[in-house]
């Protein structure tokens, strides 16, 4: 009897070493169940659906907030819908002289645990834990815009991953370039079934976030 409660004591122990903040996000042999169902919850490799997009994947270097290195491979990932209605952005940016590039995108649950705990629970900037962020859902995008010709970004209000207020998207801006490149980018991202997070003019979630679960698997294991 002692010994079978000493298990349990100790099985509770890791559950709650594994999931301090509550949640269970989905690994991979559940994600992979989900599918036969529901095609449209796959992970789409975004380069590969949208082969003009740039990628900058900030995670896979020290060039973050954090100072270190997230991701051990620079990919960008997003569910099928997500992936279809950032391919017409593209189309509708193309038209105007511009083309996208991707900061990130899906994001799995134990970088959003990283985060959080270096920004010390402060949730304005990084998404809490005990919810999971859109990006761990696969339905959240972090990107620019390019110009066609030149390849060079366009002027935004702030650099990518800037905890300031000048970052949220209805903040003044004195200089009308950067005020009309940042709202082109709103407003093309919204006219294709995002919404801009209200703190960083760079975040877009997908309008159909909640239809998608929280997951945490590694972009290696999406590559098997």
């Amino acid at each position: 009897m002692h010994k079978f409660l000493s298990i349990v004591f100790l099985f509770s122990i890791t559950a709650a070493a594994q999931n301090k903040y509550g949640l269970n996000p989905l690994k991979l042999d559940a994600y992979n169940a989900s599918l036969p169902s529901n095609p449209e919850k796959e992970l789409v490799d975004l380069q590969k659906a949208i082969p003009s997009l740039v990628l900058d994947i900030r995670y896979a270097t020290a060039n973050n907030f954090t100072g270190a290195k997230i991701y051990t491979l620079a990919k960008a990932y997003a569910r099928k819908p997500v992936a279809a209605a950032l391919a017409k952005a593209q189309k509708d940016f193309n038209k105007l002289g511009y083309g996208i590039k991707i900061y990130d995108a899906y994001r799995p649950y134990s970088a959003t645990i990283k985060f959080f705990e270096i920004m010390k629970g402060d949730t304005t900037y990084v998404a809490s834990p005990y919810k999971g962020s859109k990006h761990n859902r696969g339905c959240a995008l972090d990107m620019t815009l390019i110009d066609l010709k030149t390849k060079q970004e366009l002027k935004m209000p702030t650099a990518y991953d800037s905890p300031v207020k000048e970052s949220w998207p209805t903040a003044p801006v004195a200089d009308p370039e950067i005020r009309k490149n940042r709202d082109t980018l709103i407003s093309v991202m919204h006219k294709n079934g995002f919404r801009v997070y209200e703190a960083e003019w760079w975040h877009f979630d997908f309008n159909g976030w909640k239809n998608y679960d929280v997951m945490n698997i590694d972009f290696e294991e999406l590559q098997k």
